[in-house]
């Protein structure tokens, strides 16, 4: 058996080797030793909402597969904005910094208003889930359908809940009055907890928000109409799409949460990016990850995945929304 001999030249050359094998296998090389952190998260809304509880649902799995924790930090205000400004302006671009975010109504914000930073310079990769919105009243309010609601609304304005005025929610209800000469006054709640207990308490006349969050409030809301497809049948009380209901041909309304990245991160990191997607693909594909949503009283059925095609196609849809309906919105 042959004994190497170690001294200065054989560590010079083992060294040497080892170098050269990093330099021409770098991606092999980075891509094993990636995540060597925990990855933090963005969130641009407050603790304990709907994003809130669908991170933690779906992050809870990925994290097993990925081999880090998530570490999310919340950042509220300004229906959104504050958030994204935050991770444009201070999170490193290294692909261990991501965003949470509600497309629906955080890219009707970039429509209404554009940001400080280019849009372009951050992607969504990772969609959990698709949620219509819909138009709900407390349980001991007096009206007791939509078409109440709208002939009530030809008599008065009646003051609307919503979470944030750039909402999907939002355009839904502004179009419903377009479309039938009712007057509806939005009234910004700030986040999904405060937009319920509107209605419920009578605050406002009723309300607009995501319907996943209105069926997690139970038996305090009644549902009048929902901004799309009523995947869920009585759970949203049997409501009629609006477009059936008012022969309208409305697009669906959708929240839509999903995970973003910085362009220059995924581009200078391709091996981390590619990690990532991977392994938010294998999240999907486990059964526990159906079984933490329905936890965190998530609705089954707004489960959906959706990579960056699906994710670049919904933002172009929301940012021609928000330019068709921008009137509506600015002078609600």
């Amino acid at each position: 058996m042959t004994k190497l001999k170690m001294n200065r030249r054989t560590l010079l050359g083992t060294g040497l080797a080892a170098s050269a094998m990093s330099l021409a296998t770098p991606g092999i090389l980075r891509a094993a030793a990636y995540p060597e952190r925990n990855l933090s998260v963005y969130i641009p809304t407050r603790e304990g909402g709907g994003a809130d509880r669908n991170f933690r649902a779906f992050s809870s799995i990925w994290k097993d597969k990925l081999g880090a924790e998530f570490e999310p930090g919340f950042y509220p205000g300004a229906s959104g904005r504050v958030g994204y400004e935050i991770y444009m302006g201070k999170a490193e671009p290294d692909a261990y910094n991501l965003i949470f975010g509600n497309m629906g109504p955080e890219v009707l914000n970039w429509a209404v208003q554009a940001p400080t930073f280019d849009i372009n310079d951050y992607f969504y990769f990772g969609r959990v889930d698709t949620d219509p919105g819909c138009a709900f009243v407390g349980a001991e309010s007096a009206f007791q359908s939509i078409d109440q609601i709208v002939e009530e609304g030809k008599k008065r304005t009646l003051t609307v809940g919503t979470s944030r005025m750039a909402h999907p929610a939002s355009i839904g209800i502004l179009a419903l009055g377009e479309a039938t000469g009712a007057k509806f006054n939005l009234i910004p709640l700030s986040g999904g907890k405060n937009t319920v207990a509107g209605a419920v308490t009578g605050e406002v006349d009723f309300s607009v928000l995501t319907s996943g969050s209105v069926i997690s409030a139970g038996d305090s809301v009644r549902t009048m109409l929902v901004f799309g497809e009523n995947k869920v049948g009585d759970a949203l009380d049997n409501a009629q799409n609006i477009n059936d209901a008012f022969d309208m041909d409305l697009p669906e309304m959708l929240s839509s949460r999903a995970f973003g990245i910085h362009k220059a991160a995924a581009d200078n990191h391709p091996d981390r990016f590619e990690k990532l997607v991977s392994t938010f693909n294998a999240t999907f594909e486990d059964p526990a990850l159906l079984e933490s949503y329905v936890a965190a009283r998530g609705t089954p059925e707004y489960l959906n995945r959706g990579g960056v095609e699906e994710c670049g196609q919904f933002v172009k849809d929301m940012l021609e929304l928000g330019e068709r309906y921008k009137p509506l919105l600015t002078g609600a």
